[in-house]
């Protein structure tokens, strides 16, 4: 495993050179020397990175889908993420690389705000596909971010850049949430894939154990936890942790009203590990414990 944790021993490692700014870099994929992986790697990097690519040789599928925008695909990585390249790894022809050390944001409202953005923990197959239009906004905000990095360094450097990293992730928001509208159809697929699979999950409760997970529904589904919540955020209102409580609920609703078992037999059968949880959680989605709940409905 390697640590990366700075840009300089980035562009030292890749043979770019020395950086222009020690908390920011910023390149073109076809400037990068050309060298050889000798073997699988696996590593971490200490800072942000945004990257833009064109004729990218993976882009012919998306999740379960063929991509819909042929122009220019982003991808977003947050700190010490685990990554992986292997010997046969090439990297993009085209395209721009942005890297951004934390240090540079320090006490600033981006350091907090980035934290925010749930696109820098997506999966690779969930990457943000770009329409011409939008790719023409972004590499526009790239070459901006590039001509400051090449200014001399005064007392405003790091107010500009960070407006420009500011309005380069405001962009890469609005491009997620439009991704989301237009790719509804397939959307509306995931969303019944999901309901099919938590009334399979409540009808086998005997299989699983515990309370159902976000996280166990976004892994049948092939989707990172956080898009799989945000996508059914844009289409239901619901975070998908919600769309699990509202189903817990309805299944709580049906055991109290229809059978004699206790409290305590269906907070088990629900996957909860005491009562008393099930009957707080219960009440502070319905406002009635489940014993008043019953009587109310008896």
């Amino acid at each position: 495993m390697l640590h990366i944790k700075s840009i300089s021993q980035y562009y030292a490692a890749t043979n770019l050179g020395k950086p222009k700014h020690p908390l920011i870099g910023i390149y073109q994929f076809h400037e990068m020397p050309v060298f050889e992986i000798d073997e699988n790697l696996r590593f971490t990097l200490s800072y942000y990175v945004i990257t833009i690519k064109y004729n990218c040789e993976c882009k012919s599928q998306y999740g379960q889908t063929n991509y819909d925008f042929d122009e220019g695909v982003m991808g977003f990585t947050a700190p010490n993420q685990v990554m992986g390249v292997n010997k046969d790894f090439a990297f993009p022809k085209a395209g721009w690389c942005l890297m951004v050390h934390p240090d540079l944001l320090q006490g600033t409202a981006l350091a907090r705000k980035i934290k925010q953005y749930d696109f820098f923990h997506y999966e690779v197959n969930e990457a943000l596909i770009l329409s011409a239009d939008e790719e023409r906004d972004v590499e526009e905000l790239f070459k901006k971010i590039r001509q400051e990095i090449n200014r001399p360094i005064d007392k405003f450097s790091q107010d500009v850049l960070i407006a420009q990293l500011d309005l380069l992730l405001t962009y890469s928001n609005r491009f997620y949430d439009r991704q989301f509208i237009t790719r509804r159809p397939l959307n509306n697929t995931l969303l019944s894939s999901f309901e099919t699979l938590l009334e399979d999950f409540f009808a086998n409760k005997s299989t699983h154990a515990g309370l159902p997970a976000v996280s166990y529904f976004a892994d049948q589904l092939h989707l990172s936890a956080k898009y799989f919540s945000d996508m059914l955020k844009q289409l239901t209102g619901l975070t998908a942790q919600q769309h699990i409580h509202e189903k817990v609920i309805e299944n709580a609703k049906e055991k109290l009203s229809t059978t004699a078992l206790s409290v305590s037999e269906i907070a088990y059968e629900l996957g909860f590990e005491h009562s008393q949880s099930f009957s707080k959680f219960f009440k502070a989605k319905t406002q009635q414990s489940p014993l008043e709940f019953r009587q109310s409905i008896n």
